[in-house]
């Protein structure tokens, strides 16, 4: 069994004080291996983007410790952390978050600026090769008004994967897509996890979702309440 690419240890999220704290993680324990699909279920509020973003290192618990590929990243300094999520991590939205005067090619690109170690010509080569492998290389001089829902997010997931990180995490990546796009939208997905062997991570309130995954944490009120695979 190879080490876990995820390790969650004990981990709590509170915000506010004294009598208007409230606990968003409770004691969380995960660990997820190299290449595993995991979907992350629950009503809104109950954590489950909380866990994501803690996870991530986009924010910090309020104890315990996050492990991503053996770096703690609760240990890494501000300064240090946007480094470490770059070479460990991409990020997947629901809003999509695209750059509106980027066209898709450089909102993908942007991803890689500045660079002392890739010539541009490699950062081009880099960005059009994702691109191609979410199918918009053909969309990639338009802009984000010019692009429907689904392939706003096809560019947003082109956008994490154009630095090769071995975890990707996905904040409902559905929500702001019609039925048919969001199934090819997870199709994608899912063809990362199993071709690149991507660690995948994916919070959703939609149960429809979790069949793409081989792990199922349900969540309620800041807890994990199940862990089936």
């Amino acid at each position: 069994m190879p080490n876990p690419i995820i390790q969650v240890q004990e981990v709590n999220k509170e915000y506010g004080r004294g009598k208007n704290t409230v606990a968003a993680l409770k004691d969380i324990n995960i660990e997820i291996q190299p290449g595993d699909f995991v979907a992350v279920l629950g009503p809104s509020g109950c954590g489950k983007s909380t866990l994501l973003h803690v996870m991530a290192g986009l924010e910090q618990p309020t104890t315990g410790r996050i492990l991503l590929d053996g770096v703690d990243v609760t240990l890494i300094t501000e300064r240090d952390l946007p480094k470490v999520r770059a070479q460990k991590i991409g990020f997947v939205f629901q809003a999509f978050l695209l750059i509106e005067d980027l066209t898709a090619f450089e909102n993908v690109e942007s991803v890689l600026w500045p660079s002392e170690e890739l010539t541009k010509q490699k950062q081009e080569e880099m960005a059009l090769e994702v691109l191609r492998e979410v199918d918009m290389l053909e969309r990639r001089d338009h802009f984000p008004r010019q692009m429907s829902g689904g392939e706003q997010q096809r560019v947003a997931i082109a956008r994490a994967l154009v630095n090769s990180p071995p975890i990707l995490f996905c904040d409902e990546p559905t929500g702001n897509l019609d039925s048919k796009s969001g199934e090819g939208v997870m199709k994608i997905i899912a063809k990362l996890n199993k071709e690149r062997k991507m660690t995948v991570v994916l919070v959703t309130h939609n149960e429809e979702l979790s069949r793409y995954a081989r792990r199922t944490l349900r969540m309620h009120d800041g807890d994990i309440k199940s862990d089936r695979s």
